[in-house]
């Protein structure tokens, strides 16, 4: 991190990173000097994150989807999560994706066939990488991506897709056989 911004100060001068990259890697480093551009939507996004405490403020009474937080019900709905059930609720849905994606194993591991394995591999790792990306961002781990929480975060094409990739993996579920 600490050599993050001088390196990418140096891309942008050698015309490999755009003006818009480089204002992405500056307000991640130091959200705080963006308080009214960039660093806005992670500056409230953490603020909800901060408020929710242990148990949150309660489902429904989160204060900064009121407007503060931009397009809350998309990328930044993990910190309205947080806000409204805290850090028991963030554990929640964190578990849940965890047992998500231990099930997706274990379907891949019994598929009848390869191609079924390898299916059910490929629909894991983008699930997983979106849960991880998405949290990330929220938390100001990482620069902001603009990658949805599977199943959570408003959006017709992203449901869209994760249900089709859903039908698939229970495809390949539905195929294993059970022996007695």
């Amino acid at each position: 991190m600490a050599f993050a911004g001088p390196i990418a100060t140096v891309l942008e001068k050698l015309n490999i990173l755009h003006d818009y990259q480089l204002g992405r890697i500056l307000v991640w480093l130091e959200p705080e000097a963006y308080p009214s551009t960039g660093g806005y939507q992670v500056l409230q996004g953490l603020y909800a994150i901060g408020s929710g405490g242990l148990v949150g403020r309660g489902l429904g009474e989160s204060i900064q989807k009121m407007g503060f937080v931009p397009e809350a019900q998309n990328d930044m709905i993990f910190s309205i999560i947080c806000e409204e059930l805290g850090l028991f609720g963030a554990v929640s849905v964190i578990l849940i994706f965890l047992f998500m994606i231990y099930r997706f194993m274990l379907i891949a591991d019994n598929a009848p066939d390869l191609f079924g394995a390898l299916l059910v591999v490929g629909v894991m790792g983008h699930i997983a990488i979106q849960v991880i990306l998405n949290i990330a961002v929220v938390t100001n781990t990482i620069p902001n991506t603009g990658i949805t929480l599977p199943f959570i975060s408003y959006g017709g094409t992203s449901v869209l897709f994760l249900m089709a990739e859903m039908g698939m993996v229970l495809s390949v579920s539905n195929q294993i056989k059970l022996e007695k």
